[in-house]
């Protein structure tokens, strides 16, 4: 893949034309650009090859890291017989010949390590039919994908299989890769130092990807660097990685919820410029908002409900793009906005009391008594008229007779709730001195 290569003169001279990514494919796992964090010495593939045993794997990761080539190092590392088919294009019966095939050469002394490419895209029942083979040795499993395995692979699987993830490049193992591809090319790239970072950047951290560019420009017949203008003007910037189906999508609303409710608007404007840039909905966007601020900002804010309404109507009347400014607006508001969660915790713990009492009547004194016969059962006795009452307020209890009384909302000391505890604090007060 195009993070892994190997170094220039590696590979055996080739007169058939071949692409730069494959020209730079590694050929050991030393030579591999990043994923430290998977082959370091001390990491799980450096200590499994150190040990003699490897495992089952599942490598889960962005495009254009190097899972298909890591896979294949570690059959030759392991002397297994390497095998490699797509989940999109591989049948019942194709899977039937791969393990015959596996079985075979089971019995002839050789082990084979399968490497499944998206193999999230197997169903239930196919993933299930690795499992005998994974079991009696007669496959090492590697399975590669982009989205989240624990939610796309069956648990019995990911019982028998360890899960690495591997990470998008950094810009410093791009320009390791882009120097490596120079030296295989025999020139430098024609651009100055600007472009330079901004081709890198243009990669999105997939090295497959930068190797593409680097052969675009390396083809340009230019006899001056080119500035990043240039570069900008001959190069389209790929589309940045978001599938609003998948992680990514989880992922970003995640990080825009989380920088409103830590008080961040820089954060959060720019997390939301992520996901509309990557294509997600406005009206799921609005809807989120609202969620924030019913969740984050509640009491301490009332307005903020009213301020993210009115932007979602407003995205309604106006349409993109122009709506989607009052949708920015709404989550700078709600970043800057006192946050409590109080009134989401009461809600919660609203909700835990109710399942646990579900059975308790209401006290006798709240319920009306239309009929006689409910009047002589007590119904209404004993009642208070709170309007009637000093200070309009009685004091009387409105939980089950049974139930003791449990303490559910508490504001902080912020923004408008700080005076709903004042009122709180004051009514608790008054109910205490009237028993």
């Amino acid at each position: 893949m195009a993070d892994l290569f190997q170094t220039p003169g590696d590979t055996p001279p080739d007169t058939a034309p071949r692409p730069l990514a494959d020209r730079l494919r590694p050929r050991r796992l030393g030579d591999v650009i990043g994923q430290d964090q998977v082959l370091g010495p001390e990491a799980p593939l450096g200590v499994m090859l150190a040990s003699g045993s490897l495992t089952s794997l599942v490598f889960w990761g962005p495009p254009g890291v190097g899972k298909t080539t890591i896979a294949r190092l570690l059959a030759d590392e392991t002397d297994l017989h390497f095998v490699q088919i797509s989940a999109i294009f591989t049948g019942v019966p194709d899977l039937r010949k791969v393990f015959d095939a596996a079985k075979h050469r089971r019995a002839n002394g050789q082990g084979t390590l399968l490497f499944v490419d998206e193999i999230h895209r197997f169903n239930k029942a196919q993933q299930d039919g690795f499992l005998p083979y994974m079991e009696d040795g007669t496959i090492l499993l590697v399975g590669a994908t982009t989205e989240n395995p624990s939610f796309e692979l069956n648990a019995a699987l990911m019982s028998r299989a360890q899960v690495l993830v591997l990470e998008r490049l950094a810009l410093a193992d791009l320009e390791r890769l882009a120097q490596r591809a120079e030296a295989d090319l025999g020139r430098t790239l024609p651009l100055d130092g600007p472009a330079r970072e901004t081709l890198l950047e243009m990669a999105d951290g997939d090295g497959r990807a930068l190797l593409n560019l680097i052969e675009q420009v390396a083809a340009w017949k230019t006899e001056v660097k080119l500035d990043k203008t240039a570069l900008s003007t001959r190069l389209m910037k790929r589309a940045a990685k978001y599938d609003k189906g998948g992680d990514e999508h989880y992922n970003l609303i995640s990080a825009l919820h989380k920088s409103v409710r830590g008080s961040d608007p820089d954060a959060a404007l720019y997390w939301f410029a992520r996901m509309l840039t990557g294509g997600e909905d406005p009206r799921y966007l609005a809807r989120r908002i609202i969620r924030m601020a019913v969740e984050d900002i509640g009491l301490a804010d009332p307005q903020a409900q009213t301020v993210c309404l009115h932007a979602w109507e407003t995205y309604e009347r106006l349409g993109s793009p122009e709506g989607e400014l009052a949708l920015a607006q709404a989550v700078t508001y709600l970043a800057l906005a006192p946050k409590s969660n109080a009134g989401y915790v009461a809600y919660k713990a609203a909700m835990r009391e109710a399942k646990k009492t579900g059975s308790e009547p209401p006290p006798k004194h709240i319920l009306n008594a239309p009929t006689k016969l409910m009047a002589e059962q007590g119904y209404g006795a004993g009642y208070a008229y709170d309007h009637d009452a000093e200070d309009g307020f009685s004091g009387q209890n409105y939980f089950p007779d049974t139930m003791k009384r449990p303490v559910l909302y508490q504001p902080v000391e912020r923004g408008f709730e700080r005076e709903l505890k004042k009122r709180l604090d004051y009514f608790s007060k008054l109910r205490a001195r009237r028993g």
